[in-house]
């Protein structure tokens, strides 16, 4: 690294800076905080979606595990790519008409308008759960890179990246968001795919290279293991249909059609992006089996290989990816403690403008939770699944009855959820003090505690009618 590869490091973190402090000028309400004023078109969506859901696990945590395990590394950007697509197709356009007639914000809107307001709190909490350990995921990405730029320790570069991130966030927005992720996307696309690729078969990592010196092992798919895959592509896929973003960024759009084609513009960029990050890793294998693994294989590879200038500029690429993602977790449970909990049970009259202060508060205050658990997991692919299990198993039932079945029963719906977190907690738990060798991924019992109260509890029909408007 030299002083002009940390010029454009640095340069780039106040740039995000600036648009944050830009975008906080550009808005007035709550709304406008949280979905962009539901303007933005099928580019600005796509884009928002790549930057949700391309970040730290797919670029370094994939690059990671393909250094480790070989091609089988692909598997968490296709089970994204397959969330991402069945989605778009299944239920984007729903949740856009649903959510403009009874001008929803948040997913727990959608909750309380299909079930109830104490299933609403339940999907509250287990949202905000599972987005700040996907803020965390990120940050801890993000500080690893910053790690093997300059050579600092873990917690000091977690400390700046959370507060570049942190800062640009809360007061910026989704407006924030949508400027600096435009910007993100284009460095995150140069710098792993139309820079790092090419850079990886010029140093070495041809196919026919890849081949002879890696382990047979490095060409399975499934190294990874069957069921740790089976149960990754379940549950992530799952967590796109109770995935607060996922709402947001249909409410945000302009219309059904931008709503349904962003996302599908999306599942072709993923796929691109973690075949790339595959590849590099595959590579830097071949190259340097002895260097460290895990989430520091990629920044090391950009260190050893590229030249002064395009080194700092492919680093900002992998950190632009990682905040993109970090952001809009921040911004949900922002959302869900201001306008689920605050707003909805404590004060239904706030003014727009202190809810605007709460919430930038708010943002403030989640983003240094997700940095501490961030400093105390560290490994990004792992805190991210904690994430996605919890979503999957707990929420997945009754929003789908919610979205595809005209009447729902809100005591099975409630205690669905209820059953299916806690049992996703308690499985973690025991799987953490190794109190029991059970060797079973903690979505297959949360998913089916959860499925099986909501089949025994519900009743056809509710006994109240669903409110004016739901569609």
């Amino acid at each position: 690294m030299t002083p002009v590869d940390y010029s454009i490091i640095g340069l780039y973190l106040a740039g995000m800076l600036a648009l944050g402090v830009y975008a906080q000028l550009q808005q007035r309400t709550a709304e406008d905080y949280y979905v962009g004023g539901r303007r933005l078109g099928t580019g600005s969506i796509a884009i928002l979606w790549m930057a949700s859901w391309i970040g730290g696990a797919v670029v370094i945590g994939s690059a990671g595990r393909a250094h480790e395990l070989g091609v089988t590394a692909i598997w968490y950007g296709l089970a994204l790519a397959t969330g991402c697509f069945l989605f778009a197709a299944l239920f984007a356009a729903r949740i856009k008409r649903i959510g403009d007639i009874n001008q929803h914000v948040t997913y727990p809107d959608l909750i309380e308008t299909k079930f109830d307001a104490r299933t609403r709190v339940v999907a509250t909490i287990t949202t905000a759960l599972a987005f700040i350990a996907f803020a965390a995921g990120q940050l801890s990405a993000a500080a690893s890179i910053m790690q093997v730029m300059f050579d600092w320790s873990f917690g000091i570069s977690l400390l700046l990246t959370t507060f570049v991130v942190v800062v640009y966030t809360a007061f910026g927005g989704f407006l924030a968001i949508t400027y600096t992720d435009w910007l993100q996307l284009i460095l995150l696309v140069l710098g792993v795919v139309v820079i790092g690729v090419p850079t990886a078969v010029i140093s070495g990592g041809t196919p026919e290279a890849l081949l002879v010196s890696l382990p047979d092992r490095f060409f399975d798919l499934g190294e990874w293991g069957w069921p740790a895959v089976a149960a990754l592509v379940v549950s992530v896929s799952l967590s796109f249909v109770v995935s607060m973003d996922s709402f947001t960024r249909c409410y945000a759009a302009k219309d059904e059609t931008a709503a349904r084609r962003g996302p599908m513009i999306a599942v072709i960029l993923i796929i691109v992006i973690a075949a790339s990050a595959t590849w590099i890793g595959l590579t830097a294998a071949h190259l340097y089996p002895d260097i460290e693994g895990g989430d520091q294989v990629l920044p090391q590879f950009i260190e050893a290989l590229f030249p002064v200038g395009l080194k700092g500029l492919i680093l900002v690429g992998l950190l632009a990816a990682v905040m993109s993602t970090a952001d809009i977790c921040i911004l949900t449970v922002s959302a869900n403690v201001s306008r689920d909990l605050y707003q909805r049970f404590v004060n239904p009259s706030v003014s727009n403008r202190t809810l605007l202060k709460m919430s930038i508060a708010t943002s403030l205050v989640v983003g240094v939770l997700a940095g501490l658990m961030a400093w105390r997991l560290q490994d990004v692919i792992d805190i991210l699944l904690i994430g996605f299990t919890i979503n999957g198993a707990a929420l997945v039932i009754p929003t789908v009855a919610a979205l595809s079945c005209q009447y729902t029963d809100a005591t099975a719906a409630f205690w669905s959820m209820v059953v299916g977190l806690l049992t996703v907690l308690c499985w973690q738990v025991i799987n953490q003090t190794s109190l029991f060798d059970y060797n079973l991924d903690p979505l297959w019992p949360g998913l089916t505690a959860a499925f099986t109260v909501f089949v025994l509890g519900h009743r056809g029909r509710p006994p109240w009618q669903p409110p004016t408007g739901v569609v």
